[in-house]
């Protein structure tokens, strides 16, 4: 009769273990999606550019569906279908009610702008400088060319404080100005 109630005994430890074991790994699903919640809302808060938050959200309704008992499997299946409908089917709408266009600054206005050469431009030496609408702007040349002074250049992009330009006969050339 020992036998019959050791056998008895060890199969109950057993699916103790085995119960205690799918407690653990449950736990660890539910800590998994609520910390990939977090770390997605963090990550829309910092950048805010509508990328994160459809993440998130599938790591909520992932973490609903492993308290509710579903298997791995269907979670990743719910984090991707979710995520990937919301982002597909939410940020255009989400979209115009959050401007996420750059505003053109002051500098950006400079762009295409017409210029005149105040101190020669000589890339290697790392000189030179234009007069745009009353500013001294740091200039390079575009195409690496040495630009002498009282030449007419046009502004054809920005990097920091400094514009790149080009000759107004160059642009010319290619038909554009």
């Amino acid at each position: 009769m020992s036998k019959i109630g050791d056998a008895a005994s060890n199969a109950s430890l057993a699916v103790s273990r085995h119960s205690g074991y799918r407690r653990k790994k449950e736990f660890i699903l539910n800590v998994f999606w609520l910390a990939g919640l977090v770390i997605f809302a963090i990550a829309e808060g910092v950048t805010v550019g509508l990328v994160s938050l459809w993440f998130g959200i599938g790591s909520l309704v992932a973490f609903l569906a492993s308290l509710l008992g579903a298997g791995i499997e269907v979670q990743l299946i719910i984090f991707t279908a979710v995520s990937t409908g919301s982002l597909v089917f939410l940020r255009p709408v989400l979209a115009r009610f959050f401007k996420t266009e750059r505003e053109p600054t002051n500098a950006d206005r400079v762009i295409g702008a017409c210029a005149t050469v105040t101190e020669p431009i000589d890339d290697r030496a790392g000189v030179g400088q234009v007069n745009i609408k009353g500013q001294v702007w740091t200039a390079r040349s575009q195409s690496g060319e040495h630009i002498p002074a009282g030449t007419l250049v046009k502004v054809m992009r920005i990097e920091g404080v400094k514009v790149f330009v080009e000759p107004v006969e160059n642009i010319g050339e290619g038909g554009a100005l």
